[in-house]
């Protein structure tokens, strides 16, 4: 499985971006997906997940401007990112992960696309 990000760019604050997130050599549909961030000096942090069946949460940092969404279809995952701000600078990061019925975990991390949001 292979995960690549894009979207990714340089946007004034206030402004808005979509990140994609393409899932290859498997299932979207069988994977809860994520999208992490990590800002440089910082650790790496979760902003937001869906679920198999769909349900969304959200980091209170981003809670009501952020919306994750999936598209088994496309086997894509997207993360609309609405009034920006520099402290959302980062790199972004898609996740993947699911455990088998016999208990085992698979997961998966893409490369990264950089957020930069700058006046």
């Amino acid at each position: 499985v292979q995960l690549v990000e894009s979207g990714g760019g340089l946007v004034q604050p206030g402004g808005s971006l979509t990140l994609s997130c393409a899932l290859s050599g498997g299932a979207l549909s069988l994977y809860v997906m994520y999208w992490y961030r990590q800002a440089p000096g910082k650790k790496r942090e979760q902003v937001a997940r869906v679920t198999r069946g769909d349900i969304t949460t959200y980091e209170e940092f981003v809670e009501g401007r952020f919306t994750i969404s999936r598209d088994n279809a496309k086997n894509t995952v997207y993360l609309q990112m609405n009034s920006l701000q520099p402290e959302d600078t980062a790199i972004y990061f898609c996740h993947a992960n699911r455990i088998s019925g016999m208990g085992e975990e698979f997961a998966y991390w893409g490369q990264g696309t950089q957020v930069t949001v700058s006046s």
